[in-house]
């Protein structure tokens, strides 16, 4: 139970995602893309594998004292999605997109989701040595491989980012 002065937000309702297609985040009602860290709670998101939230600072919010971060990451893994992917800080969009190639390339050969990054993280390290480049991401949830994948799903992706070596997996 969190224990909140008279009048206090819910820290849910300080964070939220706004999606493409958005009018006025302050005017409720159609066209209205705003969705809160509190109404993303209340999903049933129950079988949904991976949330992977690329954006930057989507792993911030409120820390009641004792009680960790609530936030999008919360949110999500409160909803009954089994694993989250979220940024703690803002993130450069070029290494982003080919960290994220990366950690696909390692879910689709079935490495287990937090090995997925860690491995895309390091091949990323190589080209780029500072930790604001290659270590922007926090797995949170489960760790074991993604289910339902198939053969033929790894072949699918198929061009390396550039300045970074395509994912070849070991024999």
């Amino acid at each position: 139970m969190i224990h909140r002065p008279p009048g206090a937000l819910d820290p849910l309702l300080r964070s939220g995602l706004v999606f493409a297609g958005t009018r006025d985040p302050a005017r409720p009602g159609p066209g209205n893309a705003l969705v809160t860290a509190l109404e993303l709670a209340g999903l049933d998101l129950w079988g949904t594998q991976l949330v992977v939230l690329s954006a930057c600072d989507t792993g911030r919010g409120d820390v009641p004292l004792g009680q960790g971060v609530y936030g999008l990451r919360r949110a999500f893994l409160v909803a009954g999605a089994e694993t989250v992917v979220t940024s703690p800080w803002k993130v450069e969009d070029e290494t982003t997109s080919a960290l994220m190639e990366l950690y696909y390339r390692h879910l689709l050969a079935g490495r287990g989701r937090g090995e997925a990054l860690r491995e895309a993280m390091r091949a990323l390290r190589q080209h780029r040595p500072h930790p604001y480049y290659w270590a922007p991401f926090i797995v949170a949830g489960r760790d074991t491989p993604l289910r339902g994948l198939t053969a033929g799903d790894e072949a699918r992706v198929t061009k390396g980012p550039a300045g970074v070596e395509p994912f070849v997996p070991a024999p």
